[in-house]
């Protein structure tokens, strides 16, 4: 891709609204669940269960680093690779912080939302009991 290419699909990378954050978001409402969306809580969660104290995030893989399917941009590597360091920090501080303040914080990669719909809805049932 040339740099013009690469900035124009970058550019189109949604940090909320991404197809798993709503396929998971319309098998919680169907199995009868109410949540809120941009609850002011800090980490911006992707779904907030505010009378429980649930927040749960939906990572993707690559921006995440997910062990499994994480994958190193070969061009400007060094930056991605400080990028990506600091959202995995950024997301540890959150969860500590959301877990001091009482919450219950649940994450889930974009693939467990992929392959393991009904999985990810009962642990959010789990957690909801």
């Amino acid at each position: 891709m040339t740099p013009e290419q690469r900035k124009y699909c970058m550019s189109r990378v949604r940090g909320r609204d991404t197809g798993p954050e709503i396929r998971l978001r319309k098998a919680l409402w169907h199995a009868g669940f109410r949540y809120r969306l941009q609850w002011p809580v800090y980490g911006k969660p992707d779904i907030v269960f505010p009378g429980k104290k649930v927040a749960v995030f939906v990572d993707g893989c690559f921006w995440h680093a997910c062990p499994l399917h994480a994958t190193w941009p070969k061009q400007n590597g060094h930056f991605w690779e400080n990028k990506i360091k600091k959202n995995v920090e950024r997301d540890r501080k959150v969860n500590e912080t959301l877990s001091a303040e009482g919450w219950q914080v649940l994450r889930f990669w974009e693939h467990e939302v992929n392959e393991d719909l009904q999985g990810v809805v009962e642990r959010v049932l789990s957690a909801l009991a």
